[in-house]
């Protein structure tokens, strides 16, 4: 079986000044399979948000490669990268970055309406999330209007709306009290077993790791640990 997501590598030297080199990612090689549910932690500054970054292609490596789905990353433009974001990778942000301006229904239906998918298409898969996630009645409402944990939920049913890929998830639940992070991973969960969407989240939360299948841990900008999980 072919590698659903491939690095072969990959660094990425940030430079604060003419003298000084940040070295936030060393040569990582790492290979995910269609489907898996794998966790990134590690202490600040050990390169995860840099790792997720450049595998959704928000950033690009110093050196090295990257393959998602049997397609190389290298040399693809902006626009084709753009769309490969649009069409196949959903991102959940610690901080909602919700649309402030859309309902929870537009923000959930605003990648739809990129795609081109018709109103009824859109509305039909906004119920579907909404029943799922339990944020029926929130449809209506203004981010400025939803609790933190509700603003979550709107956003993991954005980053899943357009059936993507791959979701990735930088420290999802670091503005949640543990019962709304807990619940929030355990409809990550759901979602990944239920739609089959892979999905690569960060964290610090011991009982947030506790819920993937595979962890990473990073150290240095290296991978210093690859568990498969029961």
């Amino acid at each position: 079986m072919a590698d659903f997501l491939s690095l072969q590598q990959v660094s990425k030297v940030f430079h604060a000044d003419t003298a000084q080199q940040v070295r936030a990612l060393d040569q990582i090689s790492l290979t995910l399979q269609r489907g898996e549910f794998t966790v990134l932690s590690g202490p600040s500054g050990s390169g995860k948000t840099t790792l997720l970054n450049i595998i959704g292609t928000l950033d690009e490596p110093s050196s090295g490669t990257i393959s998602l789905d049997g397609q190389l990353l290298e040399g693809l433009s902006q626009a084709r990268l753009a769309a490969l974001r649009r069409d196949h990778i959903g991102f959940i942000f610690q901080a909602y970055n919700l649309i402030e301006v859309l309902t929870a229904r537009e923000n959930i239906r605003y990648v739809m309406e990129l795609q081109g998918q018709t109103g009824n298409q859109c509305e039909t898969r906004v119920q579907q999330l909404a029943s799922q996630l339990h944020i029926s009645e929130l449809l209506d409402k203004l981010p400025s209007q939803l609790s933190g944990g509700q603003q979550q939920r709107v956003a993991v049913a954005r980053a899943v709306a357009a059936r993507p890929k791959l979701i990735l998830a930088d420290e999802p639940t670091a503005n949640l009290d543990s019962a709304n992070g807990l619940a929030l991973m355990e409809m990550m969960e759901q979602l990944n077993e239920q739609e089959g969407i892979t999905i690569i989240f960060s964290s610090h939360d011991p009982l947030v790791i506790s819920k993937a299948r595979r962890s990473l841990i990073l150290k240095d900008g290296r991978v210093d640990s690859d568990v498969q999980c029961a």
